[in-house]
């Protein structure tokens, strides 16, 4: 059995796998919003829990927002920026006593659904977070691309290709640029946008379902959303080429993503416009593949 934690902004969900993938028990419980060292003692916690329940003592996967920096070992480029400069896997092997492994959240995405999910087979995979971040991983024949400044498939912090006029030149991100992908397609812009236009507060998939039912505002706003979101992918496409995009986050459950962008990427992606293979995909275990990524860390013997 192997235990994977995926810390997110909001919450830290853990589960225990056993060889053959089946679950074994799991647990969800609310992101500190306070110090540092209050998120690395709910984590602890959270490992014990699980350990209690299953009755044996597990080996650790984390999938985390940003990156482990290869020069220091401190965390780098998370949006939960009370991570960033601490050493988060050095305090969790001495709190838990054993060797911990870590991986971008988008990484243990791609890792999840390229392993035994709905990209399954695929030689490249590229896995998207859409959230209250925007992220990206890299999975090659059913390994995780790191890189030499380990961050590999960040695309949320690149420019949003082909700009129009009135996204120049685009709000603040938190990483100091304008701008980036993350600004425009996470779940906090899409919120904040449609409220700005409409005067009306809906969350993000709200927003979806009701362009879905008919909704002229709110479809719109998922006509402009969609385009941003299939100008950003065809990057992606154009250099890594991959056979799937798999969507992860709270956002991927906007079913109308999957017909709409493929569609409107056709424009941008620099191939003959049909003969596009990459598909888009859902992910196969919803929000919770980043978590089972990050018990794959420890693979099956």
């Amino acid at each position: 059995m192997r235990i994977g934690i995926d810390l997110g902004g909001t919450k830290i969900e853990g589960l225990v796998l056993d060889d053959d993938g089946a679950e074994c028990a799991r647990l969800r419980v609310a992101t500190p919003d306070t110090a540092y060292e209050d998120t690395v003692r709910a984590i602890t916690d959270l490992v014990a829990e699980l350990e209690k329940r299953v009755g044996a003592r597990c080996p650790v996967g984390i999938g985390h927002p940003g990156a482990v920096s290869p020069a220091t070992g401190l965390i780098k480029n998370a949006n939960s920026t009370r991570l960033n400069g601490r050493p988060l896997r050095a305090d969790l092997e001495r709190l838990l006593g054993r060797e911990v492994r870590m991986q971008n959240d988008a990484n243990c995405l791609a890792v999840s659904e390229a392993s035994d999910g709905a990209a399954a087979g695929c030689g490249i995979v590229f896995g998207v977070i859409l959230g209250t971040g925007v992220g990206g991983g890299v999975v090659i024949d059913g390994k995780p691309l790191t890189g030499a400044q380990a961050i590999a498939g960040e695309w949320g912090h690149n420019p949003l290709p082909f700009p129009r006029d009135d996204e120049r030149p685009g709000p603040r991100c938190y990483c100091g640029r304008t701008g980036c992908i993350e600004t425009w397609l996470s779940g906090p812009r899409l919120r904040a946008e449609f409220e700005r236009r409409t005067g009306r507060a809906l969350r993000a998939t709200d927003i979806a379902e009701a362009a879905q039912a008919g909704d002229a505002q709110a479809a719109g706003q998922m006509e402009i959303y969609c385009d941003r979101l299939a100008r950003a992918l065809s990057t992606v496409i154009n250099i890594l080429d991959p056979h799937a995009i798999v969507l992860g986050g709270g956002l991927s459950r906007m079913a109308m993503l999957y017909d709409l962008v493929p569609r409107l990427w056709k424009r941008y992606v620099f191939s003959e416009p049909d003969r596009i293979v990459t598909r888009l995909l859902p992910p196969r275990f919803g929000d919770s593949s980043g978590v089972r990524g990050a018990a794959w860390l420890w693979p099956a013997n």
